[in-house]
């Protein structure tokens, strides 16, 4: 098993922002370095930085909003900061102890969008909907399905996430005039997902291509979008998720910027119907990428999708959700919907793991359908990285509180 030291080194370097424990309530710009977090207002200061100003802010929206060519400059100077001795006198004092600081959610959430890009996903949520029926809507190869999320519930790894309060399916639901039920979800699961945090914005007006995915998202970072799937069936037809889904959505405390995964790029699946011309990326370079999950289930490995399977890519989301001229904003956070390949134990979530609670999971403290009161859920990740190496995710985590 790869250390920290090899898979937060300096080829990765992810953001994030953290509070020292004599400075609990000033909010710094960090990036991981093994087992410790730079302060890079700091050093930028110390060093006479060009970027210090977006640097030394309380969060990651300056340094978003600044652009790629200073997000490439600021990540060579903190490349020669960390890799040259000559700094170490400066840098080594202000290298805190991960566990040590406190972690925060590292950039002012916009806009949330989450997205249904997994074939595999989405077959197996056909299957065990409507069974007899074509796994995939007619319409699933041709764009990528998307809805709006809530924002302001976005939050960051960690701590405890209550159990929703909501409508349920009523009991008798054959009766017509039967009430709903109402009270805590008995369904609650987890989706194992990939975001991707937006830094440059966009015209208003007009679209976003294909080509230009890196000139507007910054990094990426892992998801975890909680889901009560009881409150979720009833609410979603006709107009889809809502409180089903908005109570709380996990991100890492971690972005991993994109130029650190130069080596993941991958050909996503082969496309076996044709696509319209903004979403055809056959002439593009490949935008897939190879990123391993894995979902621990209160310590226990229940599956580790692949997220190199995806059908849909971020470039394919990005230009899709700015065709009809919606705009970018700084922060806004599109995630990959939950990542799921072809073998059973690849299925990023309890939904599918379980088939609906028809087979569920025995783990070491029994079994699971959906989750219980005190399970605790992380989900990790890697890529390949340069020369062979590997990149860390940071992960993302919650445990599971009744509700209020």
């Amino acid at each position: 098993m790869p250390t920290a030291a090899a898979l937060f080194g300096i080829d990765n370097l992810p953001y994030g922002v953290f509070t020292p424990a004599d400075a609990p309530d000033a909010p710094r710009v960090g990036v991981r370095w093994g087992e410790r977090v730079l302060d890079v207002g700091a050093v930028a200061r110390a060093l006479g930085s060009p970027h210090a100003a977006p640097l030394s802010a309380p969060s990651l929206d300056a340094l978003l909003a600044a652009g790629r060519p200073v997000w490439q400059a600021v990540r060579a100077e903190l490349r020669a900061w960390l890799g040259d001795p000559a700094h170490h006198a400066t840098v080594e004092p202000l290298l805190h102890p991960l566990d040590a600081v406190a972690l925060r959610l590292p950039f002012t959430v916009a806009d949330y969008v989450d997205f249904y890009a997994s074939e595999h996903h989405a077959s197996n949520v056909g299957r065990i909907f409507r069974p007899g029926q074509p796994p995939l809507t007619p319409n699933w190869k041709h764009l990528p399905i998307g809805y709006h999320g809530r924002a302001g519930t976005v939050r960051v790894s960690g701590g405890t996430v209550r159990r929703p309060l909501g409508q349920r399916r009523p009991a008798s639901s054959s009766d017509s005039a039967a009430l709903p039920e109402f009270g805590p979800s008995t369904r609650l699961d987890i989706e194992a997902e990939v975001g991707f945090v937006v830094g440059t914005p966009s015209e208003p007006g007009r679209p976003v291509p294909l080509s230009a995915l890196r000139e507007h998202v910054f990094g990426v970072c892992l998801v975890n979008d909680w889901s009560a799937r009881d409150i979720q069936a009833w609410e979603y037809v006709p107009l889809g998720p809502f409180l089903g889904k908005s109570f709380a959505t996990s991100v890492s405390a971690w972005i991993t910027p994109l130029d650190a995964l130069d080596a993941a790029w991958v050909a996503p699946p082969e496309r076996d119907r044709p696509l319209l011309p903004y979403l055809d990326d056959a002439a593009e370079p490949p935008g897939g990428l190879d990123l391993r999950l894995t979902v621990l289930l209160n310590g226990e490995a229940v599956a580790e999708p692949p997220f190199a399977s995806m059908y849909w890519t971020a470039a394919q989301q990005l230009a899709h959700m700015t065709v009809n001229g919606a705009t970018l904003r700084t922060g806004d956070l599109f995630a990959s919907g939950t990542v799921s390949g072809p073998a059973e134990g690849q299925r990023g979530s309890l939904l599918e793991l379980s088939w609906n609670g028809e087979r569920p999971l025995r783990l070491a403290d029994g079994e699971r359908a959906f989750l219980a009161d005190g399970d605790h859920v992380t989900i990790t990740a890697w890529a390949p990285g340069t020369g062979g190496g590997r990149i860390g995710l940071g992960e993302v985590s919650g445990t599971v509180g009744p509700p209020l």
